[in-house]
C-alpha cells in the first residue's frame, strides 16, 4: 500500500458546493478536536492535497487538519475568469467562509498556495488567525527561469514519467533519491488536473506589497536548496519584512514539507503551539 493511499484512508472527504462548482476537502482528526482552531493547508501549483501527504496525520494527533484541493486543481472546480492567485483569492475567501462560518483559521500555504493565502490574509484579515508561508513566490526574487520540460502529444507514458522526474528534480526536490516512483505517480496525477495554466504573478513582488495589510502573526519556512531562490534566500526577510519568524530547513528543496518532513515538523510544531510528543 503506497503512502498517499494509506493517508487518504484516514481522512474524511468533504465536497463543498458553490454557485460556480464544487471544491473538495480532505479532513483528518475532525472527531478528536472539535474545538481546536482548524489548520487549513493549501498546496502548490499543479498540486493537490497530496503536497501535504507526509504532514497531515502528524498534525492531526492534536488538531483538525483541513487540506483543500484549491479551486482549479485536483478534484475542485475552476471558477470563471480565474487565471492566477489574485483572482483566486476572493473565491478562496468564499470557500473558507462557507466551511468555517466566519471562524478564523490557521492557514498554511505552500508555493502558489502560500501566495494565494498571503493575498487572502491581506484582503480578508478576519479569516486568518495565523499565516504560515512555505516556499512562497511573489517577492520579486525568483530566478528568471528553470529548465523545465514540457509534454508532447506523441510521448509514451514512460517518456512522460521521465519528464515528470526531470521537472521534480529541477524545481521541487533537491535529492534525486527523494524522487520515488510514488512521487512521480503523484506528480502525474496532479499535473493533468491543473486547469489554471500560464500563471504569471508569482514572478512579481505582489506578495511583498500585500504584506502591509496583514494583521495576524506570519511565519516563513523555506528549504535551503529551494531552486526558486538560489543565492537569494538571505534577502527574503529583508523583502518580506512583516515576517514574525524566518526558518531555513537544511538539505531540502522547494517541496520542503515532503522532502524533509521531520525537520519541517520540528520547526513548525512550536509555531503551532503543538505540545504533544511528535509521532
Amino acid at each position: 500500500m503506497n503512502q498517499s493511499f494509506h493517508v487518504l484512508e484516514q481522512a474524511q472527504r468533504l465536497t463543498q458546493p458553490h454557485s460556480w462548482g464544487e471544491v473538495v476537502w480532505h479532513v483528518w482528526g475532525q472527531h478528536n478536536h472539535p474545538n481546536q482552531v482548524p489548520l487549513v493547508l493549501l498546496h502548490g501549483g499543479s498540486g493537490s492535497w497530496t503536497h501535504w501527504v507526509r504532514n497531515v496525520t502528524h498534525w492531526a494527533h492534536d488538531r483538525t487538519v483541513w487540506a483543500l484541493d484549491m479551486p482549479g486543481f485536483g478534484d475542485s472546480a475552476l471558477p470563471p475568469e480565474v487565471r492566477d492567485a489574485d483572482s483566486l483569492a476572493p473565491y478562496l475567501g468564499e470557500v473558507l467562509q462557507t466551511a468555517f462560518h466566519g471562524k478564523a483559521v490557521d492557514l498554511m500555504g505552500f508555493s502558489f498556495g502560500g501566495l494565494t493565502a498571503g493575498l487572502l490574509a491581506a484582503e480578508y484579515p478576519e479569516r486568518v488567525a495565523r499565516l504560515f508561508l512555505v516556499g512562497v513566490p511573489g517577492l520579486g526574487l525568483m530566478r528568471e527561469s528553470l529548465p523545465m520540460r514540457g509534454m508532447l502529444p506523441e510521448m509514451t507514458e514512460q517518456q512522460q514519467r521521465l519528464v515528470h522526474r526531470h521537472n521534480l528534480r529541477v524545481m521541487m526536490l533537491s535529492d534525486e533519491a527523494s524522487i520515488t516512483e510514488e512521487v512521480v505517480d503523484m506528480q502525474a496525477a496532479n499535473v493533468v488536473r491543473d486547469r489554471m495554466r500560464r500563471r504569471r504573478i508569482a514572478r512579481t513582488d505582489v506578495l511583498a506589497k500585500a504584506q502591509a495589510a496583514w494583521v495576524c502573526p506570519v511565519h516563513g519556512i523555506w528549504g535551503e536548496q529551494d531552486a526558486l531562490y538560489l543565492h537569494q534566500l538571505k534577502r527574503i526577510p529583508q523583502v518580506l519584512h512583516r515576517l514574525d519568524s524566518f526558518h531555513l530547513i537544511p538539505d531540502a528543496g522547494h517541496w520542503v514539507a515532503y522532502e524533509r518532513a521531520q525537520a519541517f515538523h520540528r520547526v513548525v510544531d512550536p509555531l503551532l503551539n503543538r505540545t504533544q510528543p511528535q509521532a
